[in-house]
């Protein structure tokens, strides 16, 4: 492995730090609708690069033949985070968490079809305990209801989009700027929101506190935590990058003990855990 590779997955390692974060600050900011704190979420991590970058002086500039992808990642960008912010209001932690973090599956298969970079057959191996992993998390939960079927299926959805995004980032490391590509992505995804967000807005009694939830959504976990995950894209393949992503789902079940009290269940960490076995066969 290289050093600009090391280099790379040393960047995702911080960012899961800052991921752990995520389901969180999304609780605390749940009396707001998903499409509010969604599009919250993306304009203020869009403003905090865009202030980071001129700071440093690499202000973000973009042209006019920029429009047509960043407005095609912009909605990738914002789908993922949509479905991902809603599932917590339907299922639990550790549900969300793991079922998003299929993601590396879909990198891998994407990277593949967009990328040309392809997969060993063996691997699929992976893809199939990743399935199962997936069965025992949810038709094995002693209280899983239809309720939690619609937010494991938003998580799935994220997943997808998860995998988009991130050959997305890879695939645009020589076109633009590090700062310049996540502020223009997530500036464009807020304003895909923007519609539902103001349709949907319905302020609660005392706005402050969902209010800084989604400032600190907007500044940790994306601002800084998917900043540094563009970034480790453009060294390392992006299966390995979001392998390690994929940690977000200890961190996030392990604060949302400690700040919510919300322990999981035996059998959503033992689905947990094939599912992450069945992730690491695809990309071993």
């Amino acid at each position: 492995m290289t050093v600009d590779e090391r280099r790379g997955l040393w960047y995702v390692a911080i960012a899961v730090f800052f991921f752990s974060t995520s389901p969180i600050f999304t609780r605390w900011a749940a009396p707001l609708s998903p499409y509010v704190i969604t599009c919250g979420r993306l304009g203020t991590g869009a403003l905090f690069v865009y202030l980071l970058a001129t700071l440093q002086g690499q202000r973000p500039r973009w042209q006019r033949d920029d429009l047509g992808r960043f407005v095609l990642f912009g909605l990738i960008t914002a789908l993922h985070f949509l479905c991902y912010i809603a599932s917590l209001s339907f299922t639990t932690i550790a549900h969300s968490l793991a079922l998003t973090y299929t993601s590396p599956i879909f990198v891998t298969l994407f990277t593949r079809l967009f990328l040309k970079e392809p997969i060993a057959r063996r691997k699929y191996i992976g893809v199939v305990i990743t399935i199962i992993g997936m069965a025992v998390l949810a038709g094995f939960e002693p209280h899983f209801t239809p309720r939690m079927m619609i937010g494991d299926a938003l998580a799935l959805g994220s997943a997808v989009a998860f995998g988009l995004y991130s050959v997305a980032g890879r695939s645009q490391r020589k076109h633009y700027p590090l700062f310049t590509y996540a502020s223009g992505v997530y500036g464009v995804a807020a304003l895909w929101m923007l519609p539902l967000a103001l349709l949907t807005f319905s302020p609660p009694p005392d706005l402050l506190p969902p209010a800084l939830s989604i400032l600190a959504l907007g500044v940790l976990p994306l601002g800084l935590g998917h900043t540094l995950y563009n970034a480790a894209l453009r060294h390392t393949h992006p299966t390995y990058a979001n392998l390690i992503a994929t940690q977000e789902v200890t961190g996030g079940v392990i604060l949302g003990v400690l700040l919510l009290g919300e322990i999981p269940s035996v059998q959503s960490l033992i689905g947990a855990a094939v599912m992450l076995a069945g992730i690491a066969l695809v990309l071993i």
